[in-house]
């Protein structure tokens, strides 16, 4: 079941970040970002009731410290991919977020069969070459994209790290409570940076749908990692980027090239190893 909930929560992000990304690239990154982030909190509050749980002040605030990572590591990756190649910023980013929780998991004595290993030492790879173009043309906003890709990685590995540290007990308290920092985390880094973070235009409000995939993401990982390894629940979620390769080639007609299709086959024997193991 664990295996299974990590999986959909990587499709549920893939398609966030392609709805998400498409509509960062017609409009302000941060309001797709803010309006994303106040959709998953809605969704969050509305789904609350139907999960009974006791949340204690420690569950609450790894839950506030998830949505940190949420929120910030949401903008950054839809910034990126408004002013940089989507090629770029999408395998940093999931390669980053994945290495963190493995290495945290490991320090906290999570010990993963050697098949789990085998598979994590695929994902990686197959996680860069699926969500790469096959291109070799640079462009001058590549140093701005593996930046902003680093700094996605970076926030939605404290996501992963956070979340995984929620007991089933808890409910969904601490999960409302990241959805609430996530949305005051994007306010406050747009008005630091001078950016408009209001919607405006019909084009920001696709960041609704991008936020209900996002939660639904997020409480399928947080149930994934209350049932298995955090090491093995934050690297099956990251191998989103292979989910957005597959509804590029089936919505936008794209091509794929052959680094993408070795990627994907790593992804799958990923999967096969992690649920044997």
């Amino acid at each position: 079941m664990g295996v299974l909930l990590t999986l959909a929560a990587a499709a549920a992000y893939g398609l966030s970040d392609f709805v998400g990304g498409l509509a960062s690239r017609r409009t302000t990154p941060w309001a797709v970002a803010f309006v994303g982030a106040l959709s998953a909190l809605v969704v969050g509050a509305a789904m609350m009731p139907l999960f009974a749980g006791h949340a204690s002040g420690g569950d609450l605030a790894w839950g506030a410290l998830a949505g940190v990572g949420s929120g910030f590591g949401g903008a950054m990756l839809y910034r990126g991919m408004a002013a940089g190649r989507m090629a770029l910023v999408g395998p940093v980013s999931a390669v980053a977020s994945a290495a963190l929780p493995v290495v945290v998991g490991v320090a906290v004595g999570e010990r993963p069969s050697p098949l789990v290993w085998l598979g994590i030492a695929l994902a990686l790879p197959g996680i860069w070459l699926a969500a790469s173009s096959g291109e070799e043309t640079r462009t001058a906003h590549d140093g701005a994209a593996l930046r902003d890709g680093l700094l996605a990685g970076a926030g939605f590995g404290l996501l992963f790290v956070a979340l995984g540290q929620v007991p089933g007990h808890a409910g969904l308290a601490p999960f409302v409570a990241c959805e609430a920092l996530a949305t005051t985390t994007v306010a406050v880094l747009a008005v630091m940076t001078g950016q408009r973070w209001l919607p405006s235009g019909g084009g920001e409000l696709w960041g609704v749908a991008a936020g209900v995939l996002a939660a639904l993401a997020q409480l399928a990982f947080l149930l994934a990692a209350q049932m298995s390894l955090l090491s093995v629940s934050s690297v099956l979620t990251s191998l989103y980027p292979a989910v957005t390769v597959l509804l590029a080639v089936a919505v936008l007609r794209e091509h794929i090239s052959l680094p993408q299709s070795l990627g994907l086959l790593l992804c799958a024997g990923t999967i096969v190893l992690v649920a044997a193991g």
